[in-house]
């Protein structure tokens, strides 16, 4: 199936996040009752306001491979705070990667993902991160298996399940790389209704494994897809590095998913600026969907 349009998700504040403003290469955004600044390298327009008064701001390095350091108001709380989505609770906080412990933009990818959850569906999370999408799917009613290679990030997203009071949800919480656990499962003839993969741009397993999104994201949809069945909902790939191009990983997802039916869609995540309505562009992605 060819790809021929893109389209545009744009995520939208709620009551615990907002994009306040942004420019100048730099973003402003809310996190409950905290302000943070941050590099965005998107925002190449001029901000709607001259004087942003945050709580804090990640000063980039100067490489382009990234680094640097948060300067924040002594009074952010270091081990986090509480923030909510919907019908899932989760801890935000300044983490070294300039980020906060979640990904806002994943919302509408979220909701998406829920409309297609019915009781006891089988969803697998690669690249599960501190959960909010995996709890977002098991109040669902779906039966989630969370993989990640972080152990500390495994234990995070436990804890925001019982900040969600969901424990008593069927949760599997996997510690492992998420390559191998997926061969695995084809191995164990394992099926899933739904799969949904955010993978880094790099990254290392447990047993020191070495994850190269360009050299290994081709391999890893091929293996992911076979634990797919024409009865199966939706695949959704979500891409962070700004070098790849929505239609390469359309047309990757296409290939690979062409005998399951249904069809996949492709294009831009973004969310919306609270001041002028603009839209800041932060990742691409691609789904498959079977209705």
């Amino acid at each position: 199936m060819a790809i021929d349009s893109l389209i545009t998700l744009t995520g939208e504040a709620w009551e615990d996040y907002g994009l306040v403003d942004s420019g100048n290469g730099r973003k402003l955004e809310r996190y409950g009752r905290y302000h943070f600044i941050r590099p965005e390298p998107q925002a190449m327009w001029r901000p709607a306001q001259d004087n942003w008064q945050a709580d804090g701001e990640f000063i980039g390095a100067s490489d382009e491979d990234g680094g640097g350091r948060w300067h924040l108001k002594p009074y952010v709380p270091k081990d986090g705070w509480l923030l909510q989505w919907e019908d899932v609770c989760f801890l935000a906080q300044n983490t070294s990667f300039r980020h906060l412990a979640f990904f806002p933009d994943m919302a509408p990818q979220w909701a998406w993902m829920r409309e297609r959850v019915t009781e006891d569906a089988e969803i697998l999370n690669l690249f599960g991160y501190t959960g909010v999408g995996s709890l977002a799917l098991a109040a669902k009613g779906g039966k989630v298996t969370h993989v990640d290679a972080s152990k500390k990030s495994v234990a995070s997203a436990k804890n925001n399940a019982e900040l969600s009071g969901l424990t008593d949800k069927p949760i599997r919480w996997i510690v492992d790389d998420a390559v191998k656990f997926t061969a695995r499962e084809v191995r164990r003839h394992r099926r899933y209704d739904g799969i949904l993969m955010d993978p880094p741009k790099f990254g290392r397993g447990p047993a020191h494994e070495v994850w190269r999104l360009e050299e290994n994201l081709s391999d890893l949809i091929d293996e992911a897809v076979k634990l797919l069945d024409q009865k199966s909902k939706f695949l959704v790939l979500t891409v962070y590095a700004v070098r790849m191009s929505a239609l390469a990983i359309g047309e990757l997802l296409s290939q690979a998913t062409q005998h399951l039916g249904g069809c996949v869609e492709v294009g831009e995540m973004a969310i919306k600026e609270e001041a002028r309505g603009l839209n800041l562009p932060t990742a691409i992605f691609a789904r498959w969907k079977n209705d």
